[in-house]
């Protein structure tokens, strides 16, 4: 079975990544605690997209 995501989600996952890009890019240290925060967001969306996923009727 082929998994994707919508367009929603992807939008929304690129929008996590350039807020995160856009407030590290010009410091020189960032916290292991601000990537974590950073991934989890992004876990907890895929999650979620896979959820609803098993939850969509198959055709």
């Amino acid at each position: 079975m082929t998994e994707t995501l919508d367009t929603t989600k992807i939008n929304e996952i690129r929008a996590i990544i350039d807020r995160g890009l856009g407030t590290t890019q010009s410091r020189e240290l960032i916290a292991a605690s601000e990537v974590a925060d950073l991934l989890l967001d992004l876990r907890l969306l895929l999650v979620t997209s896979e959820a609803d996923l098993e939850a969509a009727p198959s055709n």
